[in-house]
Parts: structure tokens; C-alpha cells; sequence
């Protein structure tokens, strides 16, 4: 599966069904740009348990002050549509495996 850039249009709908990573992020957030790969070899591992969207908080503002996002990356997991968790900065893989794997 890829990682899905989503919007705050289409936020819900990407999000609603099964175990969803969201990463809270800005294109000049240096943290961010460390966990990218991160990610990206994370969703390559999934192999469908769950899935990755990204949300750009400067240009989705809304679902970001939704979800009280203050600092970047945030990183939440949502299963069926709600939070079940919840990480703030830079993490290594295994951990954000493990968070996934805790709600899969």
C-alpha cells in the first residue's frame, strides 16, 4: 500500500475504516523530513495491517487544530476513525511498529 497524502476534505474518509497511521507533518519541520523514510519503509512492512496518511498542517489547518496537533510530527493511530494513540517527535521504526501492532 502507499502512503496517502490526505486533505481536510478527505481526512474522514481515508481514516474511517481499520488501522490508520496519521502523520502530522511540514515540508520545513526537520523531524519530519527524518521520519519520511522512516515511514516509507514502515508501509512497505505493513503489508495491509494498517495504513499511512500524511497530513500537511500548513495547507490542513483544520483537521490539525481538530486532532490539537501543537508540535510536529504528531503521530496518531486511528482504528475505525478514532484515536486510540498517540506519539509527539521523531521515532524509530520499531517503535512506530509497535504502536501499530499494540492496536492491529
Amino acid at each position: 500500500m502507499a502512503i496517502v497524502n490526505t486533505t481536510d476534505k478527505t481526512f474522514t474518509e481515508d481514516t474511517k475504516e481499520g488501522v490508520v497511521l496519521v502523520d502530522f507533518w511540514a515540508p520545513w519541520c526537520g523531524p519530519c523530513k527524518m521520519i519520511a523514510p522512516v515511514l516509507e519503509e514502515l508501509d512497505g512492512e505493513l503489508d495491509g495491517k494498517a495504513k499511512i496518511v500524511k497530513v500537511d498542517v500548513d495547507e490542513n489547518q483544520e483537521t490539525a487544530s481538530k486532532y490539537g496537533v501543537m508540535s510536529i510530527p504528531t503521530l496518531l493511530v486511528l482504528k475505525n476513525g478514532e484515536v486510540v494513540d498517540k506519539t509527539v517527535g521523531f521515532q524509530p521504526k520499531e517503535a512506530l511498529s509497535e504502536l501499530i501492532a499494540k492496536h492491529a
